[in-house]
């Protein structure tokens, strides 16, 4: 067995296509041994591709867009996607049923503030005809400090990524109100990463394979069985909010069938980011994206 490096940038289950080509077994039977890992805080996963430590990265197109922004050449390109959309959700303190994105003017909001997380917000706002400077946008940190902060009682909505908004309807602290992925629609949110000498070696295709096979279990598993999966690597996320994180994902289309990162979701990317102001140019296609090893 070869082993192979795997690094998270974030890990949750909205990273799930990954996490299934660990815990199904398919890496193994690729002869892959996998070891997987999270960044350390403040460190970009693309590092360890640099250094070497690290074969693939769980990471975003929106990346190697900020690096060739500045006119710079990435050091990795980014040759799958793991979700074609935003996987954050907005919860509030009560049932909304009939929820619209005016509601939020003049409320508290305590928004994600990583870099993608408040650009896809905004947009977001903007999709459904929300001025984002409308809504009080209250920076409380880390996802973990947002949350004891909402708890806490300070903000009236809350912006998080599976499964921490389940986990809060779960405890009965609030409700999911919207999913930014259906105000958003499909772009090339998350992705893996790998530097081009990688890419061309064996170990890469041995690695595809594992991933395609992953992915349309994924999809095609009901969600219970995929939690059961999984369950190991969230020991501390009750088996039922995993389910329901999984099976939000599952009817969102986060996971759609095709692995490669289209040309489509990464110009929407793009739109994305010049709304924002993050990006003035918009870089080519090429120059980020590469297709999956075959």
């Amino acid at each position: 067995m070869q082993e192979i490096s795997i690094q998270f940038t974030r890990f949750s289950a909205f990273y799930s296509p990954l996490i299934a080509t660990i815990a199904g077994g398919f890496l193994d039977k690729e002869g892959l041994k996998p070891k997987h890992s999270v960044s350390p805080p403040g460190v970009s996963a693309i590092a360890g591709l640099v250094d070497g430590s690290v074969h693939v990265a769980q990471s975003a197109p929106s990346q190697a867009i900020t690096v060739l922004e500045q006119g710079k050449t990435p050091p990795a390109l980014h040759f799958a996607q793991v979700n074609e959309k935003d996987g954050f959700f907005l919860v509030g303190r009560k049932p909304e049923p009939d929820f619209s994105w005016d509601r939020l003017k003049g409320r508290g909001v305590l928004v994600d503030h990583g870099g993608q997380p408040t650009v896809m917000f905004q947009y977001a706002c903007h999709k459904r005809g929300l001025d984002y400077g409308a809504i009080r946008a209250i920076d409380a940190g880390s996802p973990d400090k947002m949350i004891a902060a909402f708890k806490g009682g300070e903000g009236e909505y809350i912006h998080l990524q599976g499964p921490a908004p389940q986990q809060l309807e779960h405890d009965g602290h609030g409700h999911i109100v919207a999913a930014l992925g259906d105000a958003i629609g499909p772009c090339a949110f998350s992705s893996l990463a790998a530097t081009r000498e990688w890419l061309a070696s064996e170990m890469a295709k041995a690695f595809m394979r594992a991933y395609r096979k992953a992915r349309a279990w994924l999809i095609a598993t009901p969600a219970a069985e995929v939690a059961r999966r999984e369950a190991a690597f969230f020991p501390d996320i009750d088996p039922k909010v995993l389910e329901a994180t999984i099976a939000a994902y599952q009817k969102l289309g986060n996971w759609s069938p095709h692995v490669e990162i289209t040309r489509p979701a990464y110009e929407a990317t793009l739109d994305i980011f010049q709304h924002a102001g993050k990006i003035k140019t918009r870089p080519r296609y090429e120059d980020a994206i590469a297709p999956p090893p075959a």
